[in-house]
């Protein structure tokens, strides 16, 4: 009575107590005689007629929820010998807890049978009481107990697994009914597809009890794809157990093994139908084969390991052979198979070298028209009329291409285009030639036909495919530019390289789009897929720049599309990335081609301010903000939710076209996160080169110009002069230009934040002066350098003057010494010449020597005695007068007045002299 009473009140919050109503007086005589009747006959009917009243009737499900649960449950519990009254009881659970037909249902009715759910799955002994209901002998009892157990479970899944993980050898039971009979065991393999959905616990359990054993059984037995929802039920509970599991796909690598799951990949005969069931159980084998190429789920510590050892096995089990089969040689193939199998080959190589070089060997067709398998996935994506079937096979080239520089340069090496194209043979007529041949001719091929008949796509594709070779390989970049190309009408143009005419018929992409508005989605891909290839193509290739510059048609043309309004945000964005790259892979030092003139053509043509503009709105764009988001897989295929193959198809479509993407949702799986990525570092790339090209204009010269020569007859004093004049102009407008585009630079950098007008020219202002006070602290700075050097040069001739003023009074005064010497000579000469007077006067002549004779001997020996040291004089003056003449010189190239300094001399000088004559007097 307690839980009868729970029960009640419970529905009574919600429903309102209303026990005057039909069904509830009804429902309530049925419940009484069921519990209180003495006849077993009577109490079989009446639960007979209760079950049929809650299984037609919204209202009867409330009233039995409210009262009817404690009778049934106790039924179960306490009447098990009563076959006929568990099934009735059973019937009628499974009616309480089935949804009423929503058409038949009242608007304002309320869910009973979620409601009932809820209030069976409360109380967790009563899971363990159906769960001991599937050991009983009945077929029935197993039966109805199994489909209760799935009801519970599409209503209250968190409980019911709860439930089950607490109930003893509970998981077990359910495993056992897999080898039961055929309708219990589906039955029992849906209940267990829903409750390992995301029940980790759950999973490991069913793998212990030996569910990989027991699913590739039912498979075989089923006839594997051949088979009905079952397979179907058996792959989803497969994939169930794998998904985010390396260590369960690990057990099954090395227990069952890959063989089992890659058989039902295996196609029975030519004439294979494929029916919708059929192709969603290929579908989902296909999806459990990717699982396992994935290896895990991300946070999986030992997924990278596991993966390698997954995709080496699966190659070695000849999977690549029954997915070429599936997704290549059999086109009768559903388009949704044929996507899914070229996303299993793409990534079974990804990152593979080893595989990779199996896939590039493998060869398809039979006698006269094998061919290499890339071959053939190459003309499926130029040839296909699926979008989804191009983007599918596109992938595995690019994961082929995906650092494999031996492939890229392998397939590089067979592109050189055919001697005479004939542009209107039958596709068909390529089988033999090589993919590189095949690639220029379909390119040529779809160009032509483009040119005439408005049809770019062929074109289009190709160009996608010649991307992902040239990406990251700067040898087979070069090697395509070499590529020459015939005019399409030899008598009419001249020849053209591959790169050429890919910018041409960008152009040409262009001007059909303007022409045809009819359609809503178009061809809106084409410009932005050639344009990937054309950024992919110039990337650290600066001779690809040097061919796109090299005709200024292109760069107009460029500069067009960007300013175009009517172009996508993508087509837009991709331009002025192109037009960046021109910036900062530019080599050239030519004028009108160098970096200089094409930020300059930006510059005046956009507009630096709306030119950044475009490359913030492209990495806003759906485009680009969906690949930096997760991917999300498909929906998994599922019992209840089978669908058709069209929607299958359109999958992708309808979402991206739901959100308002403007460029085609097929763009979406070709701009993967690698390509956007690269985008996104140019874009940075861009900014700085072109800030550092207008802040810092050309300043290298190579060249001397005339006007720095010495003219001749030019003094020195007229040159340094006229140097002078010519560097402060210079200066002057250097800093002026220095002033504009350091202002430019700084509005571009911080372009697209949505400053107003005002702020920017304010900005520019403040700019401009900042510039204004750098140059004039500069001009200080050198003046003050200038005048510490002219200083310091002034103190050392000083410093030598002062040097040669004491060796000139040094001189003088030797001189001096030496003029006295001789006075004091001719002195001592006077007075022996008195004596020699004297002495004739009084005394005979013959008595006394030759007073002459010796008088002439002594003047002759003071004379050369004086002679010698006036020479030495002169010598030393000698030396003197020119070390003044240069010291003279050089102080007249400083600015000295030579003629004041040695007036200020000589001043000294005789002012010296006069002390010293005052001294003499003195004494």
């Amino acid at each position: 009575m307690d839980l009868a009473s729970r029960y009640k009140g419970v529905v009574g919050l919600v429903f309102g107590d209303n026990p005057s109503s039909n069904e509830d007086s009804y429902i309530q005589r049925l419940l009484d005689r069921i519990s209180n009747g003495t006849l077993p006959d009577d109490r079989r009917n009446a639960i007979v007629e209760l079950q049929s009243v809650v299984a037609e009737s919204n209202a009867a499900q409330l009233a039995f929820g409210a009262s009817g649960f404690p009778v049934i449950v106790g039924i179960l519990k306490d009447q098990r010998d009563d076959v006929e009254m568990v099934r009735g009881a059973l019937e009628t659970l499974l009616g309480a807890l089935t949804p009423i037909d929503h058409a038949r249902a009242q608007k304002t009715e309320a869910h009973a049978a979620l409601m009932n759910s809820d209030l069976l799955s409360r109380e967790a002994e009563n899971i363990t009481l159906l769960l001991s209901l599937l050991e009983e002998e009945d077929f029935y009892v197993r039966y109805y107990t199994l489909q209760i157990l799935t009801a519970l479970l599409m209503n209250s899944q968190n409980r019911l697994q709860e439930a089950i993980l607490t109930t003893p050898r509970g998981i077990t039971r359910l495993m056992d009914m897999l080898m039961d009979r055929e309708v219990i065991r589906n039955e029992a393999l849906l209940l267990l597809t829903h409750l390992t959905r995301e029940a980790e616990e759950i999973q490991k359990i069913v793998v212990f009890e030996g569910a990989f054993e027991k699913i590739f059984s039912i498979i075989k037995e089923e006839g594997g794809s051949d088979g009905d929802v079952v397979v179907q039920d058996c792959l989803e509970l497969l994939n169930n157990l794998l998904r985010s599991s390396s260590s369960n796909q690990i057990l099954l690598r090395e227990t069952m093994g890959f063989e089992p799951i890659i058989s039902v990949l295996k196609l029975r005969g030519i004439t294979y139908k494929f029916t919708q069931q059929k192709t969603v159980n290929l579908l989902s084998a296909l999806e459990t084969i990717n699982m396992l190429i994935m290896g895990g789920a991300d946070t999986d510590p030992g997924k990278d390991s596991n993966k390698l050892a997954n995709r080496t096995v699966l190659v070695q089990k000849k999977l690549l052979d029954y997915l070429l089969m599936l997704g290549v040689e059999s086109q009768w193939a559903p388009v949704a198979v044929r996507c899914m199998t070229f996303k299993c080959i793409g990534d079974l190589v990804d990152g593979h070298p080893k595989n990779r070089d199996i896939l590039a060997s493998k060869v398809l067709g039979e006698d006269r028209q094998v061919e290499p398998a890339l071959n053939s996935i190459l003309r499926i994506i130029l040839q296909t009329s699926s979008i989804q079937e191009f983007v599918a096979a596109d992938y595995v080239f690019k994961t082929f291409c995906e650092k494999n520089r031996e492939g890229q340069t392998m397939l590089a090496s067979t592109l050189i285009p055919q001697p005479h194209p004939t542009t209107r043979d039958p596709l068909e007529d390529d089988v033999n030639m090589s993919f590189g041949s095949v690639c220029i001719s379909m390119l040529l091929r779809g160009i032509c036909s483009g040119e005439t008949d408005g049809d770019l796509e062929t074109c289009c594709r190709a160009a996608s495919i010649l991307s992902h070779v040239l990406k990251d390989n700067i040898q087979c970049k070069e090697k395509a530019l070499k590529i020459v190309l015939e005019s399409h009408v030899p008598s009419m143009g001249t020849p053209e390289t591959l790169f050429q005419r890919i910018v041409r018929y960008l152009a040409v992409a262009s001007s059909m789009k303007r022409k045809d508005k009819s359609s809503t989605m178009g061809k809106l891909y084409i410009q932005q897929i050639i344009l990937k290839l054309l950024v992919t193509w110039t990337v650290d290739c600066p001779a690809a720049v040097q061919c796109f510059i090299d005709s200024r048609h292109h760069l107009t043309y460029l500069l067009e599309l960007v300013a175009n309004p009517a172009a996508t945000v993508c087509t837009r964005g991709l331009a002025s990335i192109l037009l960046g790259e021109c910036v900062i892979y530019n080599k050239s030092n030519e004028n009108g081609k160098d970096a200089f003139a094409v930020v300059d053509a930006v510059s005046q043509k956009i507009g630096l301010t709306t030119y950044f503009s475009k490359l913030e709105e492209m990495q806003s764009s759906f485009l680009f903000s969906s690949s930096e988001a997760p991917r999300e897989g498909h929906k998994p295929l599922t019992r209840t939710a089978t669908p058709s193959e069209a929607e299958i198809e359109d999958a992708d479509t309808a979402k991206a076209m739901d959100k308002g993407n403007e460029d085609h949702p097929m763009l979406i799986s070709l701009f993967d996160p690698s390509f956007t990525g690269l985008v996104k570092s140019l874009e940075g790339k861009i900014r700085e080169r072109i800030v550092d090209v207008y802040s810092r204009p050309k300043s290298e010269v190579a060249v001397v110009p005339a006007d720095l020569e010495q003219r001749s007859g030019e003094n020195e004093k007229a040159y340094i002069n006229r140097l002078k004049a010519f560097i402060e102009k210079q200066c002057s407008e250097i800093q002026n230009l220095l002033a504009r585009n350091a202002a430019l630079a700084e509005d571009l950098a911080s372009s697209g934040r949505n400053e107003e007008s005002q702020g920017s020219v304010q900005r520019s202002s403040t700019v401009m002066e900042k510039v204004q006070m750098e140059s004039i602290r500069r001009e200080l700075q050198e003046a003050s350098q200038r005048l510490e050097t002219v200083k310091a040069e002034k103190a050392k001739l000083e410093s030598e003057a002062s040097d040669y003023k004491n060796m000139a009074a040094k001189l003088e005064s030797d001189l001096k010494g030496l003029s006295d010497a001789y006075n004091s000579l001719e002195q001592a000469n006077y007075h022996l010449e008195k004596e020699v007077k004297s002495l004739k006067g009084g005394e005979d002549p013959m008595e006394f020597p030759d007073i002459e004779a010796i008088k002439e001997e002594v003047r002759k020996e003071a004379q050369k005695e004086s002679e010698d040291e006036l020479n030495d004089l002169l010598v030393c003056l000698g030396q003197e007068e020119s070390k003044v003449e240069k010291l003279t010189a050089k102080l007249m190239e400083l600015g000295v007045d030579v003629d004041k300094l040695l007036e200020d001399i000589g001043d000294e000088s005789e002012a010296q002299g006069e002390s010293d004559e005052e001294e003499d007097d003195d004494h």
